[in-house]
């Protein structure tokens, strides 16, 4: 945020996509100020941009050209003659370069300056300031890594298991778990570099513990509110699926003391703007401090519903230097369900593909943020989030009731979702816990944040689905339209003509244009046939990016053994060999990005 005087902003760019850019260009509307959209090339035709004032393209289709180029996002502001950027969550959010540069460029950020995005970005700085300020964290050592005696030592002392994280970690990723003194060596061997180890720290792992939240806003003056707390303990690979507020059966004492640390950590850092502060809560109720999100957050819904309150509206008030609304007590209880297009019978894998018929539930107490429409479609360039269904209702048990209703009535063609599993844990009850209607006297709220992988909880839904033999309808393509979507100059504009008057043409030069690519698909399913046929080389399955390759040219593998690290929406798929042989070639490195068919390793097999 910039230091000026308070001052109206009349208009804001979206730095993101998806379901929070529409989320933020509503609020803008409702407050009177005018919004800029900027988009990757294929999300041309997205509510975000047809609900914006103006959509600008951001010349590409790959993220790191698109919505983390911070660059080009800046000369669309400077061209569109913003006077504020938004970057919602995700993506640039929370580069503190990013926000350093729109200062620099005269543009308001709506969020906490750069300074406090450093701070509270880098996780060894951020156990630092919770330590001298008197915050609870995890045992741990809070500096980098100096050698393996010091990881042998810590754990003599607090035993195993252990963790080892990246000062940038975040999202589950960039954490290593070590159970043993030969996990520390074998960690050692594959992180042998220095400036990797001064990067790393160690924390003890706090088995079965909740993961908590305070919602927390701050202005200029510094004046601090928690709007709420939540409860994110479900989560699958330390992604969150289901979230609520308030944290359901939290004792009293550890509520106010993570309200108490939340403001410690919000006035060491001068934060102005909203953010969170997450913990996690062991089994005993003891809390400790796990890390602060200068941002938004995708499950900000649930404290807006209880607290009747529209966070972005706030966020934008605090960059215009306003001071904090009052913020009243919370009312009743409110559960969020992240709908994804993920397949709960392929171990949740992501799926692409063309929605061609969705229908949103409703009713009282239901709310949906989302930005899919009948006819768009899913690919695997960005996150799979479909929407989030949101209910809110007196009590706990009655906003269960509503949740279940609201899937009840939720349907989509084209792609599978994650509704089934939604629908799973919800009747769960360690998720119920004595909320349900039926609940013994002795039930308890028992999810904790490796709940699902513990309780196998996808195995039930995978074969529950098998038994009643649920299947996903073929996409179609979606009938013409009359709008054309166009872009000139690089600013997109919505061209009118009667319908069909470009069919003819368009079918023409189509049908010129595909003639080679039909040859080229012919040709690549013939070759993509053949490699299934052989089965001995390693073939992407899906449209991802390398994270790992396990192997080394001419290396020997048995069936079985580890090849290739995909990540694809924030989920990794392992490829294993499928056979014994030997490596012939290596057909890609970390960071490329493969399609589904593409040739990962060439194996010769063994005789």
């Amino acid at each position: 945020m910039t230091n000026s005087d308070t001052r109206k902003l009349t208009k804001i760019l979206v730095a993101n996509r998806g379901e929070v850019a529409v989320r933020i260009i509503r609020t803008a509307r409702e407050m009177g100020i005018e919004t800029v959209a900027v988009y990757a090339e294929q999300d041309v035709h997205t509510l975000a941009c047809d609900l914006a004032d103006q959509a600008y393209s951001l010349g590409s289709t790959l993220a790191k050209d698109t919505y983390l180029n911070g660059e080009a996002i800046i000369q669309v502001a400077k061209r569109a003659r913003v006077d504020a950027i938004h970057p919602g969550y995700g993506f640039l959010a929370e580069n503190a370069e990013f926000a350093r540069a729109v200062a620099e460029a005269g543009i308001t950020w709506i969020g906490p300056n750069a300074q406090a995005i450093e701070e509270l970005g880098d996780k060894i700085r951020a156990r630092q300031i919770a330590e001298y300020n008197n915050v609870g964290t995890i045992p741990g050592i809070s500096s980098g890594i100096s050698d393996a005696q010091q990881v042998y030592d810590f754990a003599a002392q607090y035993g195993f298991p252990i963790l080892i994280k990246k000062a940038d970690s975040g999202g589950g990723m960039g954490i290593t778990r070590l159970d043993s003194n030969a996990d520390v060596d074998r960690f050692f061997t594959d992180h042998a570099d220095e400036d990797t180890l001064k990067a790393s720290f160690v924390e003890k792992l706090v088995e079965r513990a909740r993961h908590v939240e305070t919602q927390c806003m701050r202005d200029e003056a510094g004046t601090f509110a928690v709007v709420s707390t939540r409860d994110c303990s479900v989560q699958r690979r330390n992604q969150k699926v289901i979230e609520e507020a308030p944290a359901p059966h939290l004792p009293a004492d550890t509520e106010d003391t993570i309200m108490r640390w939340s403001q410690l950590l919000f006035d060491a850092v001068g934060y102005v703007g909203v953010g969170t502060c997450e913990f996690l809560i062991g089994p005993d109720g003891t809390p400790y401090f796990l890390e602060v999100n200068p941002r938004l957050q995708v499950e900000h819904t649930v404290s807006e519903e209880v607290a009747v309150i529209d966070l972005v509206r706030e966020q934008i008030r605090i960059a215009q230097g306003e001071a904090l609304c009052e913020v009243a007590a919370t009312r009743g209880h409110a559960i969020e369900a992240r709908l994804t297009s993920e397949n709960p019978a392929d171990d949740l894998m992501p799926t692409t593909g063309k929605i061609t018929r969705i229908t949103w539930p409703g009713g009282l107490g239901v709310r949906i943020d989302s930005f899919i429409r009948e006819g768009d479609s899913i690919g695997a360039d960005f996150d799979s989030l479909i929407a989030k269904i949101i209910v809110r209702a007196p009590d706990r048990q009655r906003a269960l009731a509503r949740l279940h209703r609201a899937l009840w009535e939720f349907s989509v063609d084209g792609l599978p979702t994650s509704a089934p599993l939604i629908e799973h844990i919800l009747r769960h009850p360690d998720f119920t816990g004595p909320d349900r209607v039926d609940a013994p006297d002795d039930a308890q709220f028992a999810v904790y944040t490796k709940w699902m992988e513990d309780t196998n909880v996808l195995k039930d839904v995978k074969a529950r689905m098998e038994r009643a033999g649920e299947v996903v309808k073929p996409t179609q393509e979606p009938e013409s339209i009359a709008t054309y979507i166009v872009e000139l100059a690089g600013k997109r504009m919505h061209l009118k003509l009667p319908e069909g008057l470009l069919a003819s043409a368009q079918e023409a030069a189509q049908a010129v244009a595909d003639l080679p690519r039909q040859r080229l698909r012919g040709a690549r399913k013939r070759k993509k046939a053949e490699t299934e046929i052989e089965g001995s080389d390693a073939i992407a399955p899906i449209q991802a990016t390398v994270v790992r390759v396990a192997v080394e040219p001419h290396a020997t593998v048995a069936e079985g053994d580890l090849l290739v690290v995909l990540e694809s929406m924030k989920m990794e798929k392992y490829i294993y060999a499928s056979c014994n042989g030997t490596v012939e070639h290596i057909h890609v490195g970390p960071g490329k990005t493969v399609k589904a068919g593409d040739l990962l390793i060439s194996i010769q097999e063994d005789e």
